[in-house]
């Protein structure tokens, strides 16, 4: 059970600095915001505005130059590389436009890898594996390779592989941006049954339309960021 009114990402005062030809850009620029557990929340942007940069900050891909990041209450700038490394694996299930498969690995293979990593042990893996990929419903599919599917279906591989290592936050980076629009639709349903099973979901994208289905929205531009505020849930109702 979450506790929506738990932070779990904690952004305060974060800037990132990019020298190009000699000229400091700031891809962000004295960024915060604040996302609660078990929230759906759409980061809007245009290309270059700073959003990917924020989720790659948001992922422990990249560190801030200043500021604060604190992801589960972990002060991120205190890790080393390896330990960021960790976090990712543990607290972050990463889905990407391009899907990223292994195109020589079946749907249960690359479910089952970043569990590999982990070090869990055989049987618990192949009961995790096979958990998240019934939970995208594609059991008839998991001894297929990714060439033998659907563009759809490819994107569900990549989120039941998010969602095997069980993590705190689901990051999705333009997940329906390679998928016709029908596709894309039902990509967005799942992320809907997900989010109502209580997952916390931070979804890029430069959509308006894909943005408005998430529950709460921040928006960015010139690496300035406006957040909406959160409407705090409560069993009496809403604060």
């Amino acid at each position: 059970m979450t506790n929506k009114n738990k932070p779990i990402i904690q952004m305060k005062g974060i800037s990132k600095f990019y020298n190009v030809g000699g000229e400091e850009v700031r891809a962000l620029d004295n960024a915060s915001i604040t996302i609660y557990e078990g929230e759906f929340v759409a980061i809007i942007g245009p290309s270059g505005s700073g959003k990917s940069t924020l989720m790659n900050i948001i992922g422990c891909l990249d560190v801030a130059d200043k500021g604060e990041y604190l992801l589960d209450g972990q002060a991120i700038e205190k890790y080393t590389d390896s330990e960021l490394a960790k976090i990712r694996n543990k607290k972050i299930g990463f889905i990407f436009q391009s899907f990223n498969l292994l195109s020589r690995m079946s749907t249960f293979d690359n479910v089952a890898l970043p569990l590999i990593y982990q070090g869990m042990p055989m049987h618990e893996r192949k009961q995790r594996a096979m958990e998240a990929i019934e939970r995208v419903a594609l059991a008839d599919r998991a001894k297929h390779k990714p060439t033998e599917l659907s563009g759809g279906q490819q994107q569900r591989v990549a989120i039941a592989r998010a969602l095997a290592t069980h993590p705190t936050i689901l990051l999705a980076d333009e997940p329906t941006g390679n998928l016709d629009s029908r596709t894309g639709e039902d990509i967005m349903h799942l992320f809907h049954e997900l989010h109502e099973a209580g997952n916390t979901i931070v979804l890029i994208t430069h959509s308006e339309k894909i943005a408005q289905q998430a529950e709460r929205r921040i928006r960015i531009m010139d690496g300035h960021v406006e957040e909406e505020p959160y409407t705090f849930k409560t069993e009496g109702g809403i604060i």
